[in-house]
């Protein structure tokens, strides 16, 4: 028998592709929104560790990171760059590009893609920080939902296998959290199974929350098998619950099909079990996942039937393509809990991803035959001891240099390293990744003082962290030193001194409209929505009227500056009743914005707050898609229902994720 050496090479790939499009140049200052969350009264009685994991540190803040909303629905066909990692049985696909995703993992010896293989990239609004695509296999670090890293390059290399052929790394360092973490992808010659050894690494003196869930998309016409009698149930309309598996609710839920409404099923793996998930096909063919011991979670996630759930599944691929689920694992038993990772310490494991056959009478039958059957093949395709032994070898090899450079990321690690000293082996962030969003901290970091901009621009990102916040303090206080250091107060919760920052640099800013806006968003905020409305109007005329020759409708970042600001303004006149101010903020906007989907939307509801509902339903009839809808948002359906007197949602404008009067 020949054995085909394993291989690391650049390939690339041609998808219809929507573009991420710029960043909002506006800090998101307005805290979380988040569907993902209990109250307190949810609490009750749940385990004590899974309640304090519960109330740990969660996200209330997406800053540093900016959002990613400027994509739209138009796809063209764009070829991407890829990794590929093979061997003479598997053949892993991984798009550097967006996150480090595995888009494709085909087994040679059967023909099948073992994933759901997504034939289109369409960004969405499902990521904390915006565009998010479904598909392949994602690596979601940092807080509860998806990465802000989805639709962002990471650091890739060629590094050295414990069996000393080619591993594929994967590192980045995440900022929500500010913690490197490492992704390893090795197929030992010969096996049928995908090698993925993690690591997250803590390098500051207190102790960090983390978050990581490998999140893996395979078509919904599966059964989906875990080592559980039990789940933990969270849905949209809020809760956590034990249900028992299979049956809940008089339907066998580990068939996604079976589930109306789109919910999570967390199994409640008993200690000591084996941590494994699986889904098999009508024939008992499909993917398994295993790990070492510590991502004690797994998890299923369902979009369900109903006309909300299969609009959402629409959305994000070609129609009549095929709906998919999502199994996981994760470090947590759920996902709206975070992990403490101690000073100076790190996680690791390994996961392994292959194809797996079993008796199909007994997959689909009494479901601890269907669990016997399924993890009795996977102790023979591979065995636990081997997966164990696998970690090990891999462990002794987690430090070794990159070679090969395959894929740049971002320059923020390299600012972190270059600011204290982190020693992190097998993660270089070289100081060829800084760039011209890191050149004003770099300045403040060698100098003491932040850069007055040379021309008019939009303010680039601000640094929160305390390091930055203590370095910001000491600063000169210049315009946009104050705009920054005020974002970090607001962020450390300090809203009264942010407000006095901001306010220091309005008077001598020349470009006032970053200011206004933060002073807005904090009048917003704190309930005055008359005083809010007022910034918001002066801003944009400052950013519209600009100064002297400046021309600030020129440009990709002018316009999503206009563009953001333009959408906020009229939300907040609106809030206030003023539709003729808004109408005023609506004709100064480009034309090419007006025409959005996401634009469309606006102007159907400043229509609605003029009165005018004849004009409401002729832009619904007209058609429109507003790119951006955040996941659980009912917003065009409710406009719908008002504009309308109650009638029906039309399907394409339904995107609930509740059942009715919950």
């Amino acid at each position: 028998m020949v054995i085909v050496k394993t291989t690391v090479r650049r390939d690339e790939l041609t998808l219809p592709v929507a573009p991420t499009g710029p960043e909002n140049p506006l800090p998101p200052l307005r805290p979380l929104g988040d569907t993902h969350t209990l109250d307190e009264r949810a609490k009750d009685g749940l385990p004590r560790d899974m309640a304090r994991q519960l109330a740990y540190e969660p996200l209330r803040s997406l800053l540093p990171v900016r959002l990613l909303d400027g994509y739209g629905r138009e796809r063209t066909d764009t070829r991407l760059d890829t990794l590929v990692i093979e061997n003479d049985r598997l053949r892993a696909t991984v798009l550097p590009g967006y996150g480090g995703r595995v888009h494709a993992l085909f087994h040679k010896p059967t023909g099948r893609e073992l994933l759901y293989r997504n034939p289109v990239l369409q960004p969405a609004n499902l990521a904390l920080n915006g565009a998010w695509f479904s598909g392949g296999i994602e690596w979601n670090i940092g807080a509860t939902g998806h990465t802000t890293l989805s639709c962002a390059p990471v650091h890739a290399a060629r590094v050295t296998a414990p069996d000393g052929g080619d591993m594929l790394r994967l590192w980045e360092w995440e900022r929500l959290r500010d913690l490197p973490f490492q992704v390893d992808l090795w197929l030992p010659e010969g096996s049928d199974f995908l090698h993925v050894g993690v690591r997250v690494r803590n390098p500051h003196e207190k102790a960090a929350p983390v978050y990581w869930w490998s999140n893996i998309a395979v078509p919904e016409q599966r059964r989906v098998l875990a080592p559980a009698d039990e789940a933990w149930r969270f849905a949209y309309g809020g809760g956590l619950r034990k249900v028992p598996v299979p049956e809940s609710d008089g339907a066998d839920r580990t068939y996604p099909p079976r589930s109306e409404y789109p919910a999570d099923y967390f199994y409640d793996v008993p200690d000591g079990a084996r941590r494994w998930i699986a889904a098999l096909d009508e024939d008992g063919h499909g993917l398994a996942q295993t790990s070492t011991d510590l991502p004690r979670g797994r998890k299923l996630f369902v979009w369900g039937t109903g006309s909300g759930g299969r609009r959402w599944q629409d959305w994000l691929t070609e129609p009549g393509t095929g709906g998919y689920a999502e199994i996981q694992s994760g470090l947590a038993r759920t996902q709206l809990e975070h992990v403490r990772l101690d000073a100076e310490a790190e996680f690791s494991w390994l996961e392994a991803y292959g194809p797996l056959s079993a008796r199909a009478g007994l997959v689909h039958g009494d479901w601890a035959d269907a669990r016997g059957e399924t993890e009795a093949r996977l102790a023979e395709a591979l065995p636990r001891e081997a997966v164990d032994a696998a970690y090990e070898a891999w462990l002794a090899c987690a430090d070794n240099e990159p070679g090969e450079v395959l894929a740049v990321g971002s320059g923020w690690g390299a600012l972190e390293v270059l600011r204290a000293r982190h020693k992190l082996p097998g993660t270089p962030f070289d100081e060829s990744t800084l760039g011209p969003e890191q050149a004003p901290w770099l300045e403040l970091l060698h100098s003491g003082a932040v850069p007055e901009p040379r021309e008019a621009a939009p303010p680039g990102p601000t640094l929160v962290a305390r390091h930055w916040r203590d370095m910001l303090e000491t600063a000169p206080a210049r315009p946009l030193t104050e705009y920054h250091l005020g974002v970090a107060q607001w962020h450390a919760g300090d809203r009264a001194q942010a407000v006095r920052s901001w306010e220091r640099g309005l008077e001598l800013a020349s470009s006032r409209w970053p200011l206004l806006r933060c002073l807005a968003v904090a009048d917003s905020v704190e309930g005055h929505l008359e005083r809010a409305a007022d910034r918001y109007a002066e801003a944009f005329d400052d950013l519209c009227d600009g100064l002297g020759e400046e021309r600030r409708d020129d440009g990709a970042d002018w316009t999503a500056a206009t563009a953001a600001l333009g959408r906020e303004a009229i939300s907040a006149l609106l809030a206030a009743d003023r539709p003729e101010a808004a109408r005023a903020v609506w004709n100064r906007l480009h034309a090419t914005t007006r025409a959005e989907g996401r634009f469309r939307l606006v102007e159907a509801q400043l229509l609605y707050a003029e009165g005018d509902m004849a004009a409401v339903r002729a832009v619904f009839d007209e058609g429109f898609e507003a790119a951006d809808l955040r996941e659980g948002a009912e917003t065009v359906g409710d406009l719908w229902k008002a504009a309308t007197g109650g009638e029906e949602i039309p399907a394409r404008h339904d995107f609930g994720m509740r059942p009715p009067g919950e």
